[in-house]
């Protein structure tokens, strides 16, 4: 499994020259490094000085031991494709797919995100690489695409649950198993999933408990001087923490005089100059943070049941953006534009909120 790293801010402070930094100053330390595009525009090619195909395969050798490749959402689409055409035909007697070809497909809004996140999983299951640099959007976008896995859990788990519990849920249930039988190649009856939905559910556990894992997966906030750039690595930070993302500190481009102390308290600020000669990287390298630290930054949630409290880490925010509602077993924390639903343990199941607070960048839940 290798560590993922992205980084997060406004446009024009310099995301994909820090990424290309960062990419280049673990390989040096001697990890196998993957750096990954997100955005179709050419600033890989243009800052590295090096050609980088759209049209590859598969990634190509720039350094020793450092990768790269130009994400395509339409090539990731194409390889996806062959994929599902592959499990249909394992678990449907009669594929229906087979005439419908990738090359054909055209990416629909919000699909590129979904095939970006996938391709992140195959290649951190690869075992090839130890740290993926993945130079993303650095918006609110890239933070939904890696909260993915918890929104599809739980839409997973919400509505296969109100099907069951409904009444066509309840007629149809004698006859799923029969049903199916003769469509699957696998058995589903009502109280047992079959083995493709089984998959599914493993591998959105598997990407819920990457994200919680600072060791896995981590972000750092680029900024300059600009009000506006810090607003906005601000409310970033704190729209990290409703998807479960630890942010590991933050990256002050070309403001080596400048002080944030007070705007991004506890984190961790390191500063880097302006590049005197767009060939050399050394002087970007040496004042990159320890990215080997990320496990002493604030956590996004925490959960206290000796003390029957639930704390999340929400910085950026007021109590004036945050809005709370229990519905079940469920806390839906609104924060911004996002919204988490928490699973209460079982200690604290079906109890009711009876307090909440905000102190110090943290909303304090009560039960």
């Amino acid at each position: 499994m290798a560590q993922i790293l992205t980084f997060l801010g406004k446009g024009g402070t310099g995301r994909t020259t820090i990424a290309i930094a960062t990419a280049k100053a673990l390989a040096q330390q001697g990890k196998r490094v993957l750096l990954l595009g997100q955005t179709p525009e050419p600033s890989l090619s243009l800052l590295l000085n090096t050609p980088i195909p759209r049209t590859s395969a598969a990634p190509q050798a720039i350094a020793a031991n450092l990768e790269i490749w130009h994400l395509s959402a339409a090539r990731l689409l194409e390889q996806s494709w062959e994929e599902v055409k592959k499990l249909e035909a394992q678990y449907v007697r009669t594929p229906f797919f087979k005439n419908v070809y990738g090359q054909e497909l055209a990416v629909l809004p919000g699909m590129d995100n979904a095939l970006v996140l996938n391709a992140l999983r195959e290649y951190d299951a690869s075992g090839t690489y130890d740290v993926i640099v993945l130079d993303s959007r650095g918006d609110l976008q890239t933070l939904r695409m890696l909260g993915m896995a918890e929104t599809l859990g739980w839409y997973v788990r919400r509505f296969r649950q109100v099907f069951a519990d409904s009444d066509l849920g309840k007629a149809l249930a004698p006859f799923i198993q029969p049903i199916t039988s003769t469509v699957l190649n696998v058995n589903w009856s009502a109280d047992s999933q079959p083995q493709p939905v089984q998959k599914m559910n493993n591998l959105l556990d598997e990407g819920l408990a990457a994200i919680a894992d600072p060791n896995r997966v981590a972000a750092y906030l680029v900024t300059t001087a600009d009000p506006l750039a810090i607003a906005t690595a601000r409310y970033l930070w704190g729209s990290s923490q409703q998807v479960g993302l630890t942010v590991a500190g933050v990256i002050a481009n070309q403001a080596t005089n400048a002080s944030f102390s007070d705007e991004f308290s506890p984190l961790e600020i390191s500063a880097l100059p302006a590049m005197a000669d767009p060939s050399d990287w050394q002087g970007l390298i040496n004042a990159l943070p320890d990215f080997s630290q990320v496990s002493r930054s604030p956590r996004p949630i925490a959960i206290d049941i000796p003390s029957r409290q639930i704390k999340l880490f929400l910085p950026g925010f007021n109590k004036e953006d945050v809005k709370l509602s229990q519905y079940g077993p469920e806390v839906t924390i609104e924060a911004g534009d996002q919204r988490r639903n928490i699973t209460l343990p079982p200690e604290l199941s079906g109890q009711s909120v009876t307090g909440a607070k905000f102190q110090d960048g943290y909303l304090i839940v009560s039960f």
